[in-house]
């Protein structure tokens, strides 16, 4: 199946100077939830922009279900819904009055049930008749979700959608995230909540500078560039390190009664067995082994440093 957006060799430089992103290539499939993570100024809103159509490309060229974004620009734009960091809404308008709009926007028919149905699972419809000037910050973050979703796009991009809202908010946000999943919807979010990128995205792609560093299947992701640590928990405390131990990754954590090994995961031999052994060797007694998993935020800030 050909991908539902594919970027090939993205590159745009700002009147100012400023290179924004530099040689980006990406395929986007049809149904998946792609995160992009990535530090402030890295480009992933410009990237976004340039798929969008609303900032144009120096170089380069995007497609969207096979339409080229510029020549088809009405058509590949009708099938995107976007929703973006800034809260930009009109003041005197009411919720129900700005999503209708939005709707109509696109050339679809009134469709009340589906904007009820829509108003409703991000808890709005209670303020359908409520001025936009009157809502809070995480209400009108709601309305910016039902305005982008309005025209029932096939691909629907979020950039930072939770940044600064409540808890509430998050938890629909996610919940109606996994609908649209359901029902076939593409989801490309940035987003600076690493574990939430962890929790429901399949692939990631880490950007910086605007080049884009790496993008895989999240999972996979953390089975090869992950580490994990092997914490072990002496009887008895340690002063320092027994020389016998130290060809080994190890440090001695909290108050000297916990050893903190690290090692790779795709290594031939985790070395494991033999520094078990050697513990025994030295005369330290365990009392527990626990292991832990590298997380993803802690992969993204090794390719962050990791780059040329």
């Amino acid at each position: 199946m050909p991908p539902i957006v594919s970027i090939n060799r993205v590159s745009k430089r700002y009147a100012s100077g400023h290179q924004a992103l530099t040689d980006v290539s990406l395929d986007i499939a049809e149904g998946e939830i792609l995160a992009l993570l990535g530090p402030n100024g890295a480009g992933k809103t410009t990237l976004i922009s340039t798929i969008c159509g609303i900032v144009t490309a120096s170089s380069g060229t995007v497609t969207v279900a096979g339409y080229d974004n510029v020549s088809d620009y009405r058509k590949t734009r009708e099938l995107i819904g976007l929703v973006p960091q800034e809260l930009t809404l009109g003041a005197f308008d009411t919720v129900w009055n700005s999503v209708s709009f939005s709707r109509g926007l696109f050339g679809k028919r009134p469709h009340p049930a589906l904007l009820e149905e829509l108003l409703k699972e991000l808890s709005l419809w209670e303020k359908r008749d409520s001025m936009l000037m009157t809502l809070s910050g995480g209400m009108k973050r709601r309305v910016l979700i039902a305005k982008a979703l309005s025209h029932e796009p096939r691909i629907l991009f979020l950039d930072e959608p939770t940044a600064g809202v409540d808890v509430e908010l998050r938890k629909d946000m996610w919940r109606l995230v996994e609908r649209l999943r359901q029902s076939g919807v593409t989801i490309i979010l940035t987003t600076h909540y690493i574990e939430e990128a962890e929790e429901i995205a399949d692939r990631v792609g880490v950007i910086d500078g605007g080049r884009l560093l790496l993008v895989d299947d999240k999972n996979r992701l953390m089975h090869e560039m992950g580490r994990k640590q092997l914490e072990i928990e002496l009887k008895q405390p340690l002063a320092a390190l027994p020389a016998g131990l130290d060809r080994w990754d190890l440090s001695l954590a909290g108050d000297g009664s916990r050893l903190i090994y690290t090692y790779d995961t795709q290594a031939r031999s985790t070395g494991i067995t033999a520094l078990l052994q050697a513990i025994h060797d030295a005369g330290l007694s365990l009392k527990d082994l626990k292991s832990k998993q590298s997380s993803l935020e802690e992969i993204f800030v090794d390719l962050v440093n990791m780059k040329p």
